[in-house]
């Protein structure tokens, strides 16, 4: 992760080349390095040769789509944020990247102004290790929290679990930092949207189950029977206090 001010490498996969090249200039106004991909397969490859900062993915690609694409990062790479294109029909596969693991959309027709404005917040956010600035500045250092057998590295971004290292993509890490800097609070699923994905993704609520549930498989021994992100029948969920961790 390139860590250096607000610059960043970023790789537009985007078969539009109007479309590609507008972005591009913009991001590189704003002091962004940019570069071009057309087709899902070579994008692919290119984000699995690493180096890059963030990557925006359009769904409708030649070759691989940019569903399959967002899958096969995942498989193998949970950090590199991923923003995704979409146009207002596809509605179900933008549900879908996000459940994969995108981290952000915009739809087609956007304004560059505000892409380029969520590329950067989303490449500070990561920088910050997912806390929003208020939480930053708070943290203090070194910004390590440790309940049970669960380490979080605020600072560095980093889990581990019985001294084990976790691979967490973007958003589940914001989820767990939200959730284990204010444990014992409950949270709804519209509060989760809001303050992880900061965008208004009504409608969305199950995506925050899929999020859950993926954090659960990497933080729970026994994820059907949580110990540490619980269920709070008819509100959502909150992070068990320390009191409650064995």
């Amino acid at each position: 992760m390139n860590s250096g001010g607000s610059s960043g490498r970023i790789l537009i996969i985007e078969d539009d080349r109007e479309i590609a090249g507008i972005v591009a200039l913009n991001l590189k106004d704003a002091g962004l390095e940019a570069t071009q991909i057309h087709d899902g397969n070579t994008g692919l490859e290119e984000v699995r040769a690493g180096g890059w900062d963030l990557v925006i993915l359009d769904i409708m690609l030649p070759g691989l789509d940019g569903i399959s694409v967002c899958r096969r990062i995942r498989e193998t790479d949970a950090h590199t944020p991923i923003m995704m294109l979409t146009a207002r029909a596809e509605e179900i596969d933008r549900v879908l990247g996000l459940e994969l693991g995108a981290d952000d959309y915009v739809t087609k027709p956007f304004s560059i102004p505000e892409l380029t404005a969520r590329v950067k917040a989303l490449l500070r956010r990561v920088k910050r290790g997912g806390l929003s600035a208020e939480e930053s500045v708070s943290a203090g250092s070194p910004g390590i929290l440790k309940i049970g057998e669960l380490e979080i590295d605020f600072v560095k971004r980093r889990c581990r679990m019985r001294q084990n290292p976790l691979e967490l993509t973007v958003k589940e890490f914001e989820l767990l930092s939200l959730f284990a800097r204010n444990p014992g609070r409950a949270y709804s699923r519209t509060d989760l949207l809001n303050l992880v994905w900061e965008y208004n993704f009504e409608g969305y609520e199950h995506t925050v189950n899929t999020h859950i549930n993926r954090l659960r498989n990497k933080i729970e021994s026994d994820p059907s029977h949580p110990e540490y992100l619980l269920t709070v029948w008819g509100v959502g969920y909150r992070f068990a206090e320390a009191s409650e961790v064995e």
